[in-house]
């Protein structure tokens, strides 16, 4: 099972990714393809997929299938397991989206850097919006809960910005009597 969803859930997932990038940015980032085993695995599991972080080589059984997992729910050609440049490019795109995502919504200071990586910083920021939506503190940013802060920063990006209203006059209108 893909993050916990049905397969059902993947046309729905791409869409959410689409338009939380609409609504966050403009469009995808560049290229990125400079992850090494570790952050890769870093990414993966702060998604949500099952992998233990550490430095080896990613052919191991269980990273190839939190890999094959991650390309079928993302609908990536081919599911193969390999962490080439497009599994490893929408991972940090899915990565950058979130990040912004959590800046707009907990307005952390200073802010997450718009990169691509899913470190310390970025735990603990999920911990802090899991806590404040009284979630469970993982540190894991799985499926439902991307959905969740995606919905979150629509509406906070979405209202209207106060606009100032007319300053009183310095003159009073009435006369004294």
């Amino acid at each position: 099972m893909w993050c916990g969803f049905g397969k059902s859930s993947a046309t729905f997932a791409v869409t959410c990714l689409i338009t939380a990038s609409l609504v966050v940015d403009t469009g995808f980032a560049a290229p990125q393809r400079s992850y090494t085993p570790q952050q890769f695995r870093s990414v993966l599991r702060g998604l949500g997929y099952n992998v233990k972080v550490t430095n080896t080589a990613l052919t191991d059984e269980e990273t190839k299938k939190a890999i094959r997992e991650f390309q079928t729910g993302y609908k990536l050609k081919p599911v193969d397991g390999i962490a080439g440049p497009k599994t490893q490019d929408f991972a940090a795109n899915i990565v950058k989206i979130l990040q912004s995502n959590l800046n707009a919504v907990l307005k952390p200071n200073p802010p997450l850097p718009r990169d691509h990586f899913y470190g310390p910083q970025m735990e603990a920021a999920v911990k802090e919006y899991q806590k404040k939506n009284q979630l469970e503190e993982t540190g894991i940013a799985n499926l439902a809960l991307r959905q969740k802060l995606d919905q979150e920063a629509k509406t906070l990006l979405g209202q209207p910005t106060a606009k100032p209203t007319a300053k009183p006059t310095a003159t009073p209108t009435a006369k004294p009597t």
